[in-house]
């Protein structure tokens, strides 16, 4: 299907509220399979998570995981319509229906897990927020930015992380708060703030797209903990699992040397009892799920393994470059903190 791309505001609200209440009547995985395609809502543009091209295609990390649910519910990663939204309308399009899912770069907090009607799945990325500063600038530290101008997201949590770094450092800032991140970045490539925060994927992702990346640094400071991950109304556990277990089942994957180049081989011919429980070659792991026994399988052929999805949008090879090993996103068995449970 023609994929759309949807800048949604508050008129999406209306519209959310006829979905929600036909949500009421069916499961989430009955309301996606009975209409033929899932609505997985990611952020505006921005390299490696969620890449728009001139056809109106989407790729990037984020996407990957919405591709990985839809190949698994319905056998085909294409059968998506991706909703662009602006980081202040994001939970409510969510919350009323009009997503199915989540999947951007959104932090897992108490307040946003508890109090919005909400479920936070589990964590894809695991990162922290900090300070981009052009060269040109001299600052080379966090604690050099006493009175200074600060490009921030309003609607976000790095605009109150910033508000906290700074009064526990007795520094003083001025905040320029925006809601598009587009105009945000001109404003700070014109000189309009003498530095721009958020999460330092984040960061990466949008200095691979200046005019000359060289020019600018993130500075040395992380100021805060940003779990990232898939989110899910509340109140519909099967739903939440699917999306959870994709998620896994890509971890696991790559912990036991599955990919999509030979995902067939080792469904046919392994002698991993893990291996072929979760790509359905033995057991019945999933009719808890719902779903056909090579949801994992479909997955892992049409979409890859955690690791071949964070190389082919995030890695040393791509334009944005967030080094994997040695940091938390590295798997569990290579010291970091990507870890599924057993598919047991």
């Amino acid at each position: 299907m023609k994929l759309k791309h949807t800048v949604m505001a508050a008129a999406a609200l209306a519209v959310g509220a006829t979905a929600s209440a036909q949500a009421q009547d069916k499961s989430t995985l009955q309301v996606v399979q009975d209409r033929g395609y899932m609505n997985c809502q990611v952020g505006q543009p921005n390299p490696g998570f969620y890449n728009l091209d001139a056809t109106g295609n989407w790729s990037g990390h984020d996407v990957a995981f919405c591709r990985a649910v839809a190949a698994a519910v319905l056998g085909d990663p294409t059968k998506i319509e991706f909703q662009s939204v602006t980081s202040q309308v994001r939970f409510t399009s969510l919350a009323n229906g009009e997503s199915d899912m989540l999947s951007r770069t959104t932090t897992w907090t108490a307040t946003r897990d508890t109090q919005l009607g909400l479920d936070f799945t589990t964590v894809t990325m695991y990162d922290g927020q900090g300070f981009l500063v052009s060269n040109e600038s001299g600052i080379k530290s966090a604690k050099e930015l006493d009175g200074a101008a600060v490009c921030v997201l309003t609607g976000t949590t790095t605009e109150l992380n910033l508000s906290d770094y700074f009064r526990s450092q007795g520094m003083n800032f001025k905040p320029v708060t925006f809601e598009d991140v587009n105009v945000l970045i001109e404003t700070f490539l014109k000189g309009g703030c003498d530095v721009y925060t958020n999460d330092k994927s984040g960061l990466a992702s949008r200095r691979s797209a200046f005019p000359d990346p060289s020019k600018y640094t993130i500075l040395p400071e992380t100021i805060s903990k940003e779990p990232l991950g898939p989110v899910v109304r509340e109140g519909d556990n099967q739903w939440g699992d699917i999306v959870r277990w994709s998620v896994f089942a890509m971890i696991t994957a790559e912990e036991l040397g599955v990919n999509s180049g030979n995902v067939d081989d080792m469904r046919a011919n392994s002698k991993n009892p893990e291996i072929r429980r979760m790509l359905g070659a033995e057991g019945n792991l999933h009719t808890g799920l719902g779903l056909s026994n090579d949801w994992a399988y479909n997955i892992i052929k049409m979409v890859g393994n955690y690791g071949e999805v964070y190389a082919r949008y995030l890695g040393e090879k791509t334009p944005v470059n967030i080094p994997r090993a040695g940091s938390q996103n590295a798997l569990w068995t290579n010291g970091g903190l990507i870890y599924s449970p057993p598919f047991r």
